[in-house]
């Protein structure tokens, strides 16, 4: 399988000058086929330019619960994990079996929609969460506007 099958340009699937890549964009890191023919596929959720804006840790972690909740309603089958990357920039989503770009673009799209309407932080509770205070949905909801607001440029990574 390669990236362009699954509708991704193949000349950004590989590591990039973070200097050159422009945010917020989606795009697809790696492929790690299984000796079963499974396959895992690792996704950029970049938000912010790296080294020029970062998420401040309540809308970072706010983001993850979000994320995490509807990725696993959306791709139950199909979602590994998502995690926030170390320099509050993005996050990183991995996925069983499912690589196609459309339907990751489409259900990132139902998440942050999914944001704006939220009343709740998922999993923000002292059962739930191991830091459970610091959550923040109001910056959640103007991070999903934010990002919803260049759906036009996901595709443009460097």
């Amino acid at each position: 399988m390669n990236a362009s099958d699954l509708g991704w340009d193949e000349s950004t699937s590989v590591e990039l000058d973070h200097r050159l890549l422009k945010a917020p964009h989606v795009k697809l890191r790696s492929i790690t086929e299984g000796p079963g023919g499974d396959v895992v596929y690792c996704v950029d959720l970049r938000i912010y330019q790296p080294n020029v804006k970062f998420m401040s840790l309540p809308v970072l972690h706010s983001m993850e619960h979000f994320l995490l909740y509807g990725f696993q309603r959306y791709m139950p089958n199909n979602f590994i994990s998502v995690s926030p990357m170390g320099c509050q920039t993005g996050f990183y989503l991995v996925l069983f079996n499912e690589g196609r770009a459309e339907k990751i673009f489409s259900e990132y799209e139902n998440i942050l929609n999914d944001i704006l309407k939220a009343k709740e932080v998922p999993y923000a509770t002292i059962s739930q969460c191991g830091n459970y205070l610091n959550h923040s949905l109001m910056l959640a909801k103007v991070l999903a506007w934010e990002v919803l607001q260049a759906k036009s440029r996901w595709r443009q990574v460097v």
